[in-house]
């Protein structure tokens, strides 16, 4: 059983994403088919959500409207660049909403989840509670004044809606009051001594992945709400809605609560359309069935720690054999940009390159265990130095000899020497080594493993000489182009799973029935063109990409960027003059205590000297500083800021820090300096 993490239907795809879960997922699946395994592969558009409401709300459409249009272009994408989901599905679907409900149900009635009232924000003119993304107000970290309540774009913070100063809804503006409401929570801690066992039985599994998950072992893992108030999603179950005493109407399931189960009614769809309703279970509740889930970095706590809880609570389904989470990719030495259309979207790459160079490219380079980066030119010298130069290179000369000396028929083989002997070994090599790398989802190593085949088989065409043995030795010339020929059989299923188009040409070009992806990998190796067989027509796997054609991406994508480089303030802060600027003072403080703010995993509470002054700060600094690390040190501070109140501490001032890659450090003097000095 194989997926590929859902993707939200609330844009199109770009090539970070590709790399990520959708590449690696379709790679291992057509392996797995042509190893002859039984194999189911899974993904669907992710259609809840408040982003996708955000853009709706935007457009001023219905969401429905929204996840139709992109779920369209999504799905187009990913038959272009030779997905093979045996079915792609949508949470929107009936068969989804009834799969999440029964599973709800399912924990409900073993009184898994715990209830909690709680006070959350609501728009008294809307009549809706607010989500994370419908609050906004000012970020405590930096003062920018348009945060959302669950980041801060400017600074790049994460926050929750009750950090924000002055917070107001993001559909009318106005100000949001506390008002109760109740919600399920998946009580996590319960599950961690299990998770920690099963987790622990998987060394193999990748150290970015196991890092990630150790680190929330560490910190302990906590409740988690399943349920969220919203108007679009899976309404949670009439019955259970009304023994909690309240009305099930905008109720609805948390999108990370829905989203993984859209595997398993994807599944049940895909059985469904198989004419057998039942079909689907040996994959989800089958002991021996195998799961992999394909998915990027940031979905890693989602699929190792809280899926597989929902699975144990349940009982009936099996847990993950592996989930190998990529890391990024970067693009041209940037992270990926969609609001200012930084990014390789899919569906233009695919109006005007070859869908083979960028899935050869981006196996190449893949973001297996820590950030890759992609760059225009570096995929044209994948192309042109690899996929033109020696594997269609191979190709070409290979049949263009028999054509022309042999009338297209293959030669007979006659006697074999070492160098023949060695020639014919190394494709069976090169089946076992591609296959040992993909089933440890190696893809570098396996793809590169691919291309050693079809390099030392240009290597054994050099040396054969066959333009010399064709005028005084036929039979060695024969043999040689025969052996060549068997080799081009190999590459064109052993490619298969990386790059299919060239694939399903080269076994055109070899005029074999069906296709390549009906072939036997274990039978790699083994010498299947009989003596006589007719080459087709030749055509070339690979045309040289120009100069040109990738310089005018790298100039988009420059456009792109021009903008941000061109402000001088950062984007979305307007310019000040300097008798503004001159108001904020800016003074030296020592820090004399530092603690965890109780119930907030990002707020750490200082008390500060500022000069002979004593302060208290509240600073979103404890997931990058051990308190004790702060203690003794002289920060920076913005000194004459109004006091805010933040989850129910006083921060008098606000500390400066700097933000790169994801780590903030504190602001400090190079040489040491009394508190309370002024910063000019």
């Amino acid at each position: 059983m194989l997926t590929s993490a859902l993707p939200y239907a609330n844009g199109p795809i770009h090539l970070g994403h590709l790399a990520g879960a959708y590449l690696p997922g379709d790679i291992f699946a057509r392996y797995c088919r042509l190893k002859d395994r039984d194999v189911v592969y899974i993904c669907g558009s992710d259609e809840h959500g408040v982003p996708i409401m955000l853009r709706a709300r935007d457009e001023g459409v219905h969401p429905q409207e929204i996840v139709d249009r992109y779920h369209a272009i999504i799905e187009d994408s990913f038959q272009r660049v030779g997905m093979t989901f045996d079915y792609y599905g949508r949470t929107s679907s009936k068969v989804h909403h009834e799969t999440s409900r029964e599973f709800f149900r399912n924990l409900a009635a073993k009184d898994v989840f715990v209830t909690k009232k709680d006070k959350q924000l609501y728009d008294p003119e809307a009549k809706m509670f607010l989500a994370d993304r419908f609050i906004r107000g000012t970020c405590p970290n930096c003062s920018y004044e348009d945060a959302y309540g669950d980041q801060c774009e400017n600074c790049g913070t994460s926050l929750s809606p009750k950090e924000l100063i002055n917070p107001r809804s993001a559909i009318t503006d106005a100000e949001p009051i506390d008002k109760e409401t109740i919600h399920w929570y998946l009580p996590l801690a319960d599950f961690q001594p299990k998770l920690e066992a099963w987790i622990n039985a998987h060394p193999e599994w990748r150290s970015n992945v196991m890092g990630q998950i150790q680190s929330w072992f560490k910190d302990g893992l906590r409740d988690r709400a399943v349920t969220r108030d919203l108007p679009w999603g899976v309404r949670i179950p009439e019955e259970i809605a009304e023994s909690a005493g309240i009305e099930p109407d905008g109720k609805v399931l948390y999108v990370w609560f829905d989203a993984p189960i859209g595997y398993i009614s994807a599944t049940r769809e895909w059985a469904q359309q198989q004419g057998d309703p039942e079909k689907w279970k040996p994959y989800w509740q089958d002991k021996d069935s195998k799961l992999v889930h394909f998915i990027g970095k940031d979905n890693i706590v989602f699929h190792c720690l809280i899926f597989p809880s929902m699975l144990m609570a349940h009982g009936d389904y099996v847990l993950p054999m592996n989930v190998p989470a990529n890391e990024f990719l970067n693009l041209e030495g940037n992270k990926f940009s969609t609001s200012r259309n930084y990014a390789v979207w899919l569906n233009d790459y695919l109006d005007s390159h070859d869908p083979d160079s960028l899935r050869y490219a981006l196996a190449s380079n893949m973001p297996e265990t820590r950030d890759a980066d992609f760059s225009w030119q570096d995929f044209q010298a994948r192309h042109n130095n690899e996929l033109a130069d020696i594997l269609g290179n191979f190709v070409n000369r290979t049949f263009t000899f028999i054509k022309k000396y042999f009338d297209g028929a293959l030669p007979t083989r006659g006697k074999l020497d070492d160098l023949d002997q060695e020639m014919i070994e190394s494709i069976a090599e090169a089946r076992d080594a591609v296959g040992f790398h993909l089933d440890k989802f190696q893809y570098k190593e396996a793809i590169r493993r691919f291309m050693d085949l079809a390099r030392f088989a240009n290597k054994y065409f050099n040396d054969k000489e066959p333009w010399k043995t064709r005028k005084d030795d036929l039979e060695t010339c024969a043999t040689t182009l025969n052996i060549c020929a068997q080799v081009t059989h190999a590459l064109a299923v052993l490619m298969n799973p990386f790059i299919p188009f060239a694939s399903n040409k080269l076994w055109q070009m070899l005029q074999l029935a069906g296709a390549p992806e009906e072939a036997s990998w274990d039978a790699v190796g083994e010498l299947h063109l009989a003596d006589g067989h007719q080459i087709g027509e030749l055509v070339i796997l690979f045309q040289k990409i120009d100069d040109a054609v990738i310089q005018a991406e790298i100039e988009k994508l420059q456009k792109a960027l021009a903008p941000a480089e061109e402000e001088a303030p950062e984007p979305g802060l307007p310019q000040i003059t300097f008798d503004e600027f001159m108001k904020v003072e800016l003074k030296t403080a020592k820090v004399l205590e530092a603690e965890k703010v109780k119930k907030a995993k990002k707020l750490l509470k200082l008390q500060i000297e500022v000069g002979r002054e004593k302060r208290q700060l509240v600073a979103g600094l404890a997931e990058h500083y051990a308190p004790e690390d702060l203690v003794g040190k002289t920060v920076v501070i913005v000194a004459n800021l109004k006091p805010a109140v933040i989850r129910g501490v006083e921060s008098q001032g606000m500390l400066l820090a700097v933000e790169e890659d994801g780590k903030m450090t504190v602001i400090s003097p190079e040489a040491p300096v009394a508190s309370g000095k002024t910063v000019r």
